[in-house]
């Protein structure tokens, strides 16, 4: 690839704690690897580049996305089958089932990319529509806030760790009842009506963050996605995710923490049975791994970034 269309492609999405990453998933050795969160496609790339023996299934939600790392992972085209779809559907895919995963990257959230491109509606930048489409098909964050009822709506704001998720969630419901919610601004502008002041950017980032995660059905869709994907990992293989938000994290952590300690905060006088109480592998991150502080100064967009890692049992 020439300079100018690596620094194209990187400019499309960073990717976050990339050695880190290959440190980790690369244990697994040669075999097929999932990178369900494909993106720009470089942490495919870093992993193709150093893994001669290594074939890539990559998934992406985003058609965009899919497409900038089509292009970025020509080289390898012949070790390389990208999908259109969300990576919950990746442990049925016909080649996974056959041949069983060495490994699996998930990088949860969303790119630089789509963060920058207006047109997407991801930012809190004044005048943009609310969006937050992933996968461009479904409802936008305009129409989930113009329908979702106030009980789920707060749960949504709570578990995104939005402030004043009570209040936010009451106001929000109060405006649409006048005229919807359809621009940043109008968001930004509810917020800061239950706050009474300018809101700082890490409140409107948390409000945003919740919304998205909610449109995109994210938390759902992990917690369903890393059992099927432990089960399709061979004996060995690795699974590594990288979260962003603190829901995302907790469930990595817990499930992570049950696979490897299955007995972990069980009563002792509760009867289980042997194969109940057996490892299914290991945790191999003992505490999240984040961006260093060289990282941080050239990507500041990596310091809410969590890598938690686990291996299956050989």
């Amino acid at each position: 690839m020439k300079d100018e269309d690596q620094h194209d492609a990187d400019s499309y999405h960073v990717p976050v704690l990339i050695e880190e990453v290959m440190t980790y998933l690369t244990r697994g050795g040669d075999g097929l690897y999932l990178d369900g969160t494909l993106g720009g496609g470089g942490h495919a790339f870093a992993l193709l580049s150093a893994c001669p023996g290594c074939c890539l299934l990559g998934i992406d939600r985003d058609p965009e996305a899919l497409a900038r790392a089509q292009a970025r992972l020509a080289p390898f085209a012949a070790r390389v089958r990208l999908l259109l779809g969300s990576f919950l559907d990746a442990a049925g895919d016909p080649q996974v089932r056959r041949d069983g995963l060495a490994g699996a990257l998930l990088d949860l959230g969303v790119s630089s990319h789509q963060l920058d491109d207006d047109r997407r509606g991801f930012s809190m930048r004044p005048g943009l529509s609310l969006d937050m489409r992933m996968s461009l098909e479904g409802a936008t964050a305009a129409d989930y806030l113009a329908s979702v009822p106030e009980a789920a709506l707060l749960r949504d704001l709570r578990g995104g760790d939005a402030p004043r998720p009570r209040a936010l969630a009451r106001a929000i419901v109060a405006r649409r009842g006048r005229r919807p919610l359809a621009l940043s601004d109008d968001l930004v502008g509810v917020l800061e009506s239950v706050l009474g002041r300018p809101a700082k950017h890490s409140e409107k980032a948390r409000v945003f963050q919740a919304v998205r995660i909610a449109v995109n059905d994210e938390l759902a869709v992990l917690e369903e996605a890393l059992p099927a994907l432990r089960d399709a990992l061979n004996p060995g293989g690795v699974l590594v995710v990288l979260s962003y938000h603190s829901g995302e994290d907790a469930s990595v952590k817990r499930m992570f923490r049950a696979w490897s300690d299955p007995g972990r905060g069980i009563p002792p006088k509760v009867p289980l049975r042997q194969h109940e109480m057996s490892a299914l592998g290991e945790t191999l991150t003992r505490k999240p791994v984040s961006a260093g502080p060289a990282e941080l100064a050239a990507n500041p967009r990596s310091r809410p970034a969590r890598l938690r890692a686990w291996r299956k049992a050989a």
